[in-house]
């Protein structure tokens, strides 16, 4: 499948990398690092952003408000200076095929005016004016599962059917853009893991993963350093590569598409070593 973002295109015939990029002072991985003293560092994000090209990142993901649980709201005016300076910038001298983590009308609109190939929402374009500014940019659109709101998703997440729950909000969100002019071509699905989900239902998520298949769109997953790392090895932020790259490797196996990561050169190799071992079957 060519997916078609902006002005370049991406080939899903096989899984691609997302490399992320947090212009925030409170990421829970990696906030402060491209982002301190209240502004953009843009010298370090385009090291970063140019490391990771180098590295094998097929696309870039940029996002300027935190959705870890308790992060401090951002205002629209605030994401806006965080985001679009750093699309124009990642496009214009890096040529970089950018997605944009937002659920942002202004931001989507601006973001795709300064070459961006993708929005990437986790509230899946619930937020006011957002499902027309997505339909408007005739951008690919990734809509992404979580259960109540990032301040309090982790408060005792609850499903009488974790897999019906997930594919029946993603169908009815597939629906609503559908009835809004976005093209089925354009849309992606993300499960989520870690959005309103306890480590049982991120592990259930992604042992049955294939299963999202039949909604017939792209899977893109996002499982990089995330807390159910913590929890099943008991390891820190800086220690779960080793974690990160076997859900990775789980995700491809089950059919994920893009694999949104921190570290793009470890799970370059982990992709390839899948895709000579997948082929070689041929």
């Amino acid at each position: 499948m060519l997916l078609r973002c902006g002005a370049k295109s991406l080939d899903l015939s096989s899984p691609k990398i997302m490399g992320i990029l947090n212009i925030t002072p409170d990421s829970f991985s990696d906030g402060g690092v491209l982002y301190r003293n209240g502004q953009v560092c843009l010298d370090v994000v385009l090291k970063r952003a140019e490391a990771m090209l180098a590295d094998g990142a097929d696309i870039l993901d940029v996002g300027g408000e935190s959705t870890r649980p308790g992060a401090a709201t951002v205002s629209e005016q605030e994401e806006l200076d965080r985001v679009v300076p750093v699309v124009e910038a990642l496009v214009r001298k890096l040529g970089a095929l950018v997605s944009v983590d937002t659920s942002t009308a202004s931001v989507i609109r601006e973001s795709a005016l300064k070459g961006a190939g993708m929005i990437n929402d986790v509230r899946a374009l619930s937020r006011d004016g957002a499902l027309i500014a997505a339909a408007s940019t005739a951008l690919p659109v990734c809509l992404m599962h979580m259960q109540g709101r990032p301040q309090t998703m982790q408060n005792a997440p609850h499903y009488d059917d974790l897999i019906a729950d997930v594919l029946n909000f993603l169908k009815l969100k597939t629906e609503i853009c559908l009835a809004a002019g976005i093209g089925r071509e354009r849309i992606l699905i993300d499960p989520g893991f870690g959005f309103g989900k306890t480590l049982a239902h991120n592990l259930a998520l992604l042992a049955r993963l294939s299963e999202l298949g039949i909604l017939g769109s792209p899977i893109l997953v996002g499982l990089s350093r995330k807390s159910l790392l913590g929890q099943l090895l008991d390891r820190s932020v800086d220690e779960r590569l080793p974690g990160s790259l076997a859900l990775a490797l789980a995700a491809v196996e089950r059919g994920a598409s893009i694999i949104r990561v921190h570290d793009v050169a470890a799970t370059k190799d982990v992709v390839s070593v899948y895709n000579a071992i997948k082929n070689s079957a041929k």
